[in-house]
């Protein structure tokens, strides 16, 4: 098994920045990629970010590319959301997720952290 956690989440101003943070325990040599997704209020959980841990390839939704950047420490076990210029479309709950059962996009993954409360006041 792989627990998850995240930290980091947070009130911020709109134009301003917050770094999320995801660790992994368990199971962790199982691990070959890891996602952020995120889920506002009456919306579907949508994807953000996805890096494949061994190549260290990264993949970012249309809507935060250039603004969000996916990093991962393999040492620590720990992949990060480094968030930039954020706005009030970007308030929702974060996800970390581990080993998608497809493509990176879908939320099919295998194991799932509690979530992250982000805040983006305008």
């Amino acid at each position: 098994q792989v627990q998850l956690v995240e930290s980091g989440g947070g009130l911020v101003q709109a134009g301003g920045s917050l770094r999320l943070s995801c660790a992994a325990s368990g199971r962790t040599f199982t691990i070959y990629a890891m996602g952020w997704f995120r889920q506002a209020p009456e919306k579907e959980r949508e994807f953000v970010a996805a890096i494949n841990l061994r190549a260290g390839s990264t993949y970012h939704a249309g809507s935060v590319k250039g603004r969000f950047t996916i990093s991962r420490d393999n040492v620590k076990n720990t992949v990060y959301l480094q968030m930039n210029s954020l706005n009030s479309e970007d308030t929702a709950v974060y996800y970390c997720a581990a080993n998608p059962r497809g493509n990176y996009y879908v939320t099919e993954y295998a194991y799932w952290g509690q979530g992250t409360q982000v805040t983006v006041s305008s």
